[in-house]
């Protein structure tokens, strides 16, 4: 399998050895807010990778993490902690906006049938390991302490920056009206490990003791504290948005090997944007949709992983209303094609025709073996949602086979759908008889009673063949 490192820019070859798990780890939610669609396109992105080392017969030891303190409104460690927000914005405390966005957000990725990672660790239930890693670093001298916070030294680092290719003279700093900066800080790009409780952050109600005096972590710190508590010191794939570059990944990467003299992540991954209206799609925008918005409008949840799969994960991604149709429309053929198992009328016996439907499998495998090329990989299921299952798998085991892989991969529950019922099964048997009769009045008629109860009809040499409308 290969895979595109942020980190090297360029396509590398993931370990053959799977006898041992594939250390993942992805940056989860900040639960200050509904995660909106531009969020979810990370969650199916990770989602995907997932599936696809897992179909390679890769073990995978995926960690997610939830940012439930800590982030505050600038990535560069200004304004306000985004869960204090939150709250006032609520009338809620911060722990009951946390919890609430937790249930939110685990509802939206069951409904997008999104895999559990093996452990998702809350920042808040990480504090121990974050206040070590803060000791190694300033008993290694790669932090200082100022009234406001302790900071990490970005001008210990040679290397500071080697993520995003960025020299750090020529990093700019957003200026926001709410700003709030420490005069003491050595570097403007120093960040915070930990926040006082003093001061702007005198009435932060995320507060813990520590060594140094009471407060709270920076956003950086418990991403590197919750991967070397879960994973060790080393990790196979690191991923995130293409945001967390700059700024966010680049501290984690500076904080860890600081601490830990190794490398972070051996590759690192990130997908691009989900646009809408030809701009990044952001809470602080206001142009936010979110999945509840998808569902009221009647869509399937599943409709919109598909979107996302039609691009690739390096790639933009445009979302309008057309397009989600469009998307739609698609599902309900692949939707259309799974329930022929229900109608395949004969067993397979020429092997060709299983062979056939192996190499199509074979073709999607080594699609998401190359950089998890998913668009490619789908135009695998387009060329058989024209085909009847007849022509093609008469085999059902087979198809079904077929089927699981599908759904193993892309997650668009496909293999288990039901069968329709004997009585309507019988009114296709009528209906073919009264078209066999040429009594195209009946025929219409019971056709449309199908069709009041969502069963639609495509007629072949095969006999009609019957999909939910």
């Amino acid at each position: 399998m290969k895979l595109y490192n942020t980190l090297t820019k360029k396509l590398e070859s993931l370990t053959d050895d799977k006898s041992k798990p594939i250390k993942l780890y992805t940056c989860g939610p900040t639960v200050y807010h509904y995660a909106h669609i531009g969020n979810l396109r990370n969650v199916i992105f990770n989602d995907t990778l997932r599936r696809a080392l897992e179909v390679a017969d890769y073990k995978v030891n995926h960690v997610m993490n939830i940012t439930d303190v800590g982030h505050l409104v600038s990535d560069a460690d200004d304004g306000d902690d985004k869960l204090e927000k939150g709250a006032k914005r609520e009338g809620k405390t911060v722990w009951e906006v946390a919890d609430y966005y937790i249930d939110a957000f685990e509802r939206h990725t069951k409904a997008l049938n999104v895999l559990s990672p093996t452990k998702i660790v809350r920042a808040t239930k990480a504090i121990d390991s974050q206040q070590e890693m803060i000791k190694i670093l300033c008993g290694k001298g790669y932090a200082y302490q100022t009234k406001q916070a302790i900071y990490f030294d970005i001008s210990k680092l040679d290397d500071y920056g080697k993520l995003s290719g960025q020299k750090l003279a020529d990093k700019e700093i957003a200026v926001r009206s709410e700003v709030v900066t420490d005069p003491d800080k050595h570097h403007p790009q120093d960040f915070a490990l930990w926040f006082f409780t003093i001061g702007h952050f005198a009435d932060h109600q995320m507060r813990w003791d520590s060594p140094w005096g009471e407060g709270f972590p920076g956003w950086h710190l418990e991403c590197s504290a919750i991967i070397h508590q879960e994973l060790g010191e080393t990790i196979d794939i690191h991923t995130g948005g293409v945001d967390h570059i700059g700024t966010h990944h680049t501290n984690e990467i500076a904080q860890s090997e600081a601490a830990f003299g190794k490398p972070l992540s051996k590759i690192w991954m990130h997908n691009e944007f989900l646009h809408s209206g030809g701009g990044k799609m952001s809470k602080s925008g206001g142009d936010t949709i979110t999945l509840d918005n998808i569902i009221e409008k009647g869509y399937d949840p599943l409709a919109l992983r598909l979107m996302y799969l039609q691009s690739h994960y390096r790639s933009h991604a445009e979302f309008s209303w057309e397009n989600l149709d469009a998307a739609q429309n698609r599902l309900k053929n692949y939707q259309a094609l799974a329930d022929q198992k229900w109608q395949i009328k004969a067993q397979a016996k020429n092997l060709t025709i299983v062979n056939k439907l192996s190499h199509f499998a074979d073709n999607i495998k080594g699609s998401l073996s190359m950089d998890l090329a998913t668009p490619v990989a789908l135009t695998v299921i387009e060329e058989l949602t024209d085909v009847n299952a007849n022509e093609l798998a008469m085999d059902k085991n087979e198809f079904q086979k077929f089927l699981d892989l599908i759904d193993i991969v892309f997650g668009l529950n496909l293999a288990n759908r039901q069968d329709i019922n004997d009585q309507q099964k019988r009114i296709i048997l009528d209906r073919q008889k009264t078209r066999n009769e040429k009594n195209w009045q009946s025929s219409d008629e019971l056709r449309d009673q199908l069709k009041q109860q969502g069963i639609g009809l495509r007629d072949s040499e095969h006999g009609a063949i019957w999909y939910r409308s």
